[in-house]
């Protein structure tokens, strides 16, 4: 008979005591295999969601952190605002003019080219506009451009795409400045649709709620980034709206009607809000040449009126200071539980040695040599440490499979079975070598067995 079978002969006849030390590994290793899966996947998600093809995000002076958390994961609150003409100093002095033409601009500021637009032209520059809720989730006020130029993905190079609808535009003939997109979250939790309106709220998701609605027009499919959970409305609307624009002695209301009305021959026509009535929360720049970034960061942030965010740096400083100790804490725990483990080994071999004196004895009598002895004892701790810790691994990854809907409704992570880190792989191995040396005290006491006392 070979060694590996009378080690699972030994096994099975101890069966209570090698489940119940099986179960309690399982447990232990089924908790630090789940952890450090969802620890690993956060870190990925957070690092790959930290780029959408835009290089910098300038917003107010303030925290670069928050600024980060805010545009990009929606979370946190926004910092103040920047007036329009700020966003207008990043592009050429054509289009400055064009803008202030289009939006009844009276600001006579003088071309600053070369300040910013040397870097920016030829680029990409998106206002964003935030403060807004939908429920619980954030309403994010931009331009088309959002979805038309922005990438996400790995390799940030795969586009927005629509499981229903299309991207709002400008102003549209159907429903003018209030057309909306919304992420596959959004649409799922909320059953929401193509056609229907939704009315956002003021400020907070408490907040007063706004009388004119934005109408769905499209739903994103499922990214597994924060845009998922993001409610994307025309910022021409959302400057319509209540309370959004900035007030001004001597304007006429920013909802003036100026002709038209809500009829099947269009929906009611809105006078834009004049450029000195704007603010935005941020933009998202992207320079003409990558080289220019650092500069062009340098140039903003030594000014007075905002600051520019690096959002993969600021990611991997969050990773560093936050993320990284906790990391750190998960391994020492991870190295306890294992610990632990072969402990609880130790013990349930060592206590059934008294029993299986004789066992042992005979088998000595039969031929058996001291050494072969002590193997069948160290394959049995091996056994015990490798079919706990597989059973551990399996509950844990069947845990979060039967979990990864409810886990990406709130997080908007997506994992699955085969969702690992890299510090997983090695929980393991660790596992079994602490067992192998758990193992070696019983071992021992098998080989140093007197055959004519036991006898």
């Amino acid at each position: 008979m070979s060694l590996w079978k009378l080690a699972l002969r030994s096994l099975q006849q101890r069966r209570l005591a090698s489940l119940l030390t099986m179960l309690s590994l399982a447990l232990g290793v089924g908790l630090v295999a789940a952890v450090l899966s969802l620890y690993g996947v956060i870190s990925e998600a957070f690092k790959r969601n930290s780029s959408f093809g835009y290089t910098l995000i300038v917003g107010a002076k303030g925290s670069p952190l928050q600024l980060t958390l805010n545009t990009v994961y929606y979370l946190s609150q926004p910092v103040e605002n920047l007036p329009y003409s700020y966003f207008l100093e990043f592009f050429p002095a054509e289009r400055r003019k064009a803008e202030l033409a289009k939006y009844g601009g009276r600001l006579a500021e003088p071309d600053r080219d070369g300040r910013y637009s040397l870097y920016a032209a030829g680029g990409m520059a998106i206002p964003v506009c935030l403060g807004d809720y939908l429920g619980d989730f954030r309403v994010v006020a931009t331009t088309p451009e959002f979805f038309d130029q922005l990438r996400y993905g790995e390799n940030v190079d795969r586009p927005f795409t629509f499981a229903a609808g299309r991207n709002f535009q400008e102003n549209s003939e159907t429903y003018g400045y209030f057309e909306s997109v919304i992420g596959a979250r959004v649409a799922r939790e909320r059953n929401l649709k193509v056609g229907d309106q939704i009315f956002p709220t003021h400020g907070d998701p408490d907040g007063h709620t706004h009388e004119q609605g934005f109408t769905i027009v499209g739903i994103l499919d499922s990214t597994g980034t924060p845009n998922d959970r993001g409610v994307f409305i025309n910022m021409e609307g959302f400057y319509l709206l209540d309370g959004h624009a900035k007030p001004i002695d001597d304007e006429p209301p920013a909802t003036e009607e100026v002709e038209g009305s809500s009829t099947s021959r269009g929906p009611k026509k809105y006078r834009p809000l004049p450029i000195e009535q704007r603010e935005i929360t941020a933009m998202l720049l992207r320079p003409s040449q990558p080289l220019f970034s650092m500069k062009l960061q340098n140039v903003i942030n030594e000014g007075t009126q905002a600051q520019a965010a690096a959002p993969v740096g600021e990611v991997a400083k969050l990773m560093q200071w936050i993320v990284s100790p906790v990391q750190q804490a998960l391994l020492a725990i991870t190295l306890i539980t294992c610990i632990v483990a072969a402990i609880g080994i130790l013990v349930s071999i060592y206590n059934s040695m008294n029993e299986r004196r004789r066992d042992i004895a005979v088998m000595r009598a039969l031929g058996a040599r001291r050494e072969t002895v002590m193997a069948v004892i160290l394959l049995e701790s091996l056994l015990i440490a490798v079919i706990g810790g597989a059973l551990g691994w399996l509950t844990a990854h069947l845990a979060l499979a039967v979990g990864s809907q409810l886990i990406e409704d709130r997080t908007g992570i997506v994992v699955g079975f085969f969702t690992t880190s890299r510090a997983e792989w090695y929980v393991l191995p660790l596992v079994i070598g602490l067992a192998a040396v758990a193992g070696l005290l019983p071992a021992w006491v098998a080989y140093r067995t007197d055959v004519a006392r036991n006898l």
